[in-house]
């Protein structure tokens, strides 16, 4: 599969492109924008965008109006297919977000039912007891996502609903030509909906990928051979920043071991879950972070780790963004353009590492040395061996184990070492050492 080798880029349009908060009706073509950063996007590295919702909605993108549409805010679907040919000239894959749990009160089949209540021929796509009434007053109930009633839930378990989410689908790849699908709210999908949906897309597309949006629980459950490709990996993005945050890597070695370690027991080995400092419903790495010494390093750590690497626009150059209770917006800003820095530059490099590593794509973990304030862990593939070192503290720091034997050569910084039974960690340090055989 090819997504196991990528690194992902992850852009949410409405807000990136600079668009109305709510759908004022008025198309303009903002979501261009995107191909114009196609430029540095090949440059930084990575080979896929995930782009969070781009179909007509009624505000956020996740209240779907029309999965037909691209919203009106960011343009036309032409101007959706001149993006996609620039990405995919620039050998950028691209992943849209499927919003298939729940759809917008502006959705044209539950409009439908608004209208004609029971008489509606829609009124089974939906979870609806016309015996009671909305917050809205609609004359009936119906189920919204968690208790938010503007996100009316879809009934997955009728064919009509599912065919028609297919039909879509279909619809995207022929006229965009997408290569895979971030499944919003995974965690509440019909298992035998995304059964349906892995079979489709397979026999419709060879090598389409499927992401869920996973924020707890066992992950073996939705992602697997029948079912999908990988999921959100929240239990190693909470362990990043609070490891670097408490100077406690143990914190970190443990969910790495519990997930990809050696023994029997140990969770996920061989999947490649979807890894990530932060997104768009999370603060940014660059606020989260009480030392902001250790950025460069949080992404030192998540470029070495198992997974695919998923960076989030412009926290490649630190931007800063705090959750707001009653602002998403916060953490979804409109750039202008590209902001490069030092920071930027650092990942660029350790992106090309990791695309130049089968240990560091797929390879095997083993954690070799943890102290509160260092962890050095071992990626192994074939006959490649690569050890990951990183120094939190503001010392420098030895590191001794009978494994440190032999020549090697450090990636980051392209100079040939010899290890005599320890490396040598400076302050606030990530160190990538390939073992020569």
């Amino acid at each position: 599969m090819w997504a196991y080798n990528s690194v992902f880029y992850q852009i949410y349009p409405i807000g990136f492109c600079g668009a109305p908060v709510h759908n004022d009706g008025l198309c303009v073509p903002r979501i261009q924008k995107i191909k114009d950063w196609a430029d540095y996007l090949e440059e930084l590295g990575v080979d896929s965008i995930i782009l969070n919702p781009i179909f007509e909605s009624d505000s956020h993108g996740y209240d779907t109006r029309d999965y037909t549409k691209v919203d009106c805010r960011l343009g036309t679907n032409d101007d959706f297919k001149e993006v996609c040919g620039a990405l995919h000239s620039h050998g950028i894959k691209i992943i849209l977000d499927g919003v298939f749990n729940h759809v917008g009160r502006g959705f044209w089949a539950f409009k439908d039912v608004q209208e004609k209540k029971w008489d509606s021929p829609y009124k089974d796509w939906f979870h609806i007891n016309f015996d009671g009434n909305s917050g809205y007053d609609d004359g009936f109930w119906y189920e919204g996502w968690e208790g938010h009633f503007e996100l009316v839930k879809l009934n997955l378990q009728n064919p009509a609903v599912t065919d028609y989410l297919l039909d879509c689908i279909r619809g995207w790849i022929n006229e965009f030509g997408i290569d895979g699908l971030r499944l919003d709210v995974a965690y509440s999908l019909d298992h035998n909906f995304m059964r349906r949906l892995r079979s489709f897309t397979s026999e419709l597309k060879p090598g389409f990928t499927l992401i869920g949006e996973v924020l707890f629980g066992d992950y073996n459950l939705i992602v697997n051979d029948e079912m999908l490709h990988s999921c959100t990996n929240y239990e190693c993005y909470k362990g990043i920043f609070s490891s670097f945050n408490s100077m406690n890597m143990f914190e970190i070695a443990h969910s790495l071991h519990r997930q990809y370690g050696s023994d029997q027991w140990c969770l996920y080995r061989g999947k490649h879950l979807i890894t990530f400092v932060d997104n768009h419903d999370v603060e940014r790495i660059a606020s989260i972070l009480t030392d902001k010494n250790h950025l460069p390093l949080a992404y030192g750590l998540l470029l070495g780790m198992p997974g695919i690497p998923c960076i989030y626009y412009g926290s490649e150059w630190g931007e800063p963004g705090e959750k707001r209770p009653d602002n998403d917006y916060a953490l979804r800003p409109c750039f202008e353009a590209p902001k490069p820095n030092e920071l930027t530059e650092y990942i660029k490099k350790m992106i090309r590492i990791r695309q130049n590593s089968e240990a560091l794509c797929n390879g095997d973990y083993k954690n070799v040395v943890i102290q509160n304030h260092q962890l050095i862990f071992e990626r192994c593939f074939g006959g490649e061996r690569v050890l990951v070192a990183i120094n939190a503290a503001d010392q420098p720091y030895t590191a001794a184990h009978g494994s440190f034997e032999g020549s090697a050569a450090e990636l980051l910084s392209g100079k040939e070492v010899t290890l005599g039974g320890q490396i040598d960690l400076p302050p606030y340090s990530v160190q990538y050492f390939k073992m020569v055989p």
